[in-house]
């Protein structure tokens, strides 16, 4: 049976060959403690070498010298660490990055476009720390927008996904998706939603709890609607990479006044100078509504 010193002798000829491939994962800066067993041990010439049997061995770590590059400090369970923690990961996000966007567009085949974008994390999108240019934000909540512009990774693809927070009594105002069909799922709390088809369809209304889902066909007006005092969210999937979004209210009134009055005329007369006073009067989008609601929420 070796004692720990006769061990030190019978391996530091080998030790000494192998040395340098101990050096990699370790720090010649760390510092430890000489167990008992150890501070007996003959030391001279030996100092890389008592210290890489004592990293394979669990035996702990060895005081440093000023040139040894293999002192470390075992843990606990006799498993060697390196000392220096891992740096932070950079910045992945290709979100608004255009030049990206248009190689993407113009890539020949679907494996160039992977290989555009050679971080496998640039593949993730984060809807609770979203990237600039993606998020509406209204009195009421806010969506999140993911789509070709803001997640780049989608060109391609063919969809887009949208998540809305409403807030009680949010109101995701009016409008409609020209390029694209929406599902629409609500994942906690309860939504009114409504859409209108076009001239002469009924307007088709529901009521959505938690898991329950309605579809918004390609440029139908539709709205959703928090009814409660507790917040609701809601996932939105697009079958394209840029659905668009029109809100109708706000749009409409950022006409000219010329059409604006005459589009009014027939039923409802007003003056011009009454536009803008029409016109500052649309909240942005998400909007707080309806009277009732927020009466019982006692919101003003």
């Amino acid at each position: 049976m070796y004692t720990s010193t006769s061990l030190v002798v019978f391996l530091s000829p080998l030790l000494a060959l192998a040395a340098p491939q101990f050096g990699g994962p370790f720090d010649s800066g760390s510092s430890g403690e000489v167990p008992s067993s150890a501070a007996s041990a003959p030391t001279s010439g030996l100092t890389s070498t008592t210290t890489a049997i004592a990293t394979l061995t669990g035996t702990g770590s060895v005081t440093p010298s000023s040139t040894s590059a293999y002192t470390t400090t075992s843990p606990s369970n006799g498993v060697a660490k390196a000392s220096n923690s891992p740096a932070p990961p950079a910045d992945v996000s290709v979100a608004n990055d255009l030049d990206l966007i248009g190689q993407l567009v113009l890539a020949a085949k679907a494996p160039d476009r992977i290989d555009l974008i050679p971080n496998d994390a640039s593949f993730k999108f984060d809807f609770d720390n979203p990237p600039d240019k993606s998020m509406t934000t209204g009195k009421g909540g806010h969506t999140v927008r993911a789509d070709r512009q803001s997640f780049p990774p989608l060109i391609g693809t063919g969809v887009s996904m949208v998540i809305g927070f409403l807030g009680p009594c949010g109101f995701n105002t009016p409008h409609t998706h020209p390029r694209s069909s929406e599902i629409n799922v609500v994942v906690q709390g309860t939504l009114e939603t409504e859409f209108t088809l076009e001239n002469g369809a009924r307007t088709v209304h529901n009521t959505l709890g938690t898991h329950q889902m309605t579809v918004f066909p390609q440029g139908a007006l539709h709205t959703e609607f928090n009814p409660n005092c507790d917040d609701a969210i809601f996932v939105a999937g697009f079958a394209s990479e840029d659905p668009g979004v029109q809100s109708t209210a706000q749009t409409y009134f950022g006409l000219s006044q010329d059409v604006i009055e005459a589009a009014t005329g027939n039923d409802f007369t007003f003056e011009g100078k009454d536009v803008d006073k029409f016109r500052n009067l649309i909240p942005a989008n998400v909007a707080l509504g309806v009277d009732s609601c927020l009466r019982k929420c006692q919101i003003k």
